[in-house]
């Protein structure tokens, strides 16, 4: 249960500090999806996070595009339910490997099908093959955020949730040895 209150509060925290000021993109959006398929039920995966991008999406405001936000969201938490297995028994220098390396996947992801979503709009960017390249190239600069914006809140949940749950266990044990 300490596990699942734990990976909660997270996710919310980082939902919620989408609400303070920061630099654009560097946002905690993949970090979430990556987190909660790695850390939560399949059944609360994707319920939690959703409802919490919701939440703070209904703040900030609805926005053109989210569609191509929410899908990739969803695709990234598939990727954490596929390391979750990789991730559970895995030494403490390997899970850090593999946790960057799905990070750094999730962001590469959230730019294509971001920035996808973008052209296919024909917003800002013509419908064409130069028109594709030139939004995969405006969008760079942004990209550099959130990049850093998922190393950044990717190592906190994952560290926090590390931390805390391996405090809870060793209360735990230290309480049952008191019993004793």
């Amino acid at each position: 249960m300490v596990n699942f209150i734990t990976a909660v509060l997270l996710i919310l925290f980082a939902a919620f500090s989408r609400l303070l000021p920061h630099p654009m993109n560097f946002a905690p959006v993949a970090a979430i999806a990556l987190f909660a398929g790695s850390y939560l039920n399949k059944k609360y995966a994707f319920i939690i996070p959703v409802a919490a991008l919701l939440i703070s999406d209904a703040i900030l405001g609805f926005y053109n595009g989210i569609e191509w936000v929410y899908g990739s969201f969803l695709l990234i938490g598939l990727i954490g339910i596929w390391q979750k297995s990789r991730i559970e028994n895995a030494g403490a220098a390997r899970k850090t490997i593999f946790v960057a390396s799905t990070a750094l996947v999730s962001s590469i992801l959230f730019f294509v099908i971001t920035n996808f979503g973008m052209w296919t709009s024909g917003f800002l960017y013509e419908r064409t093959f130069s028109g594709l390249v030139l939004c995969y190239t405006m969008a760079i600069p942004f990209f550099r955020n959130t990049l850093a914006g998922d190393m950044v809140y990717v190592a906190v949940m994952f560290g926090v949730y590390e931390l805390v749950t391996r405090l809870a266990g060793k209360q735990v044990l230290q309480t049952s040895k008191i019993g004793k």
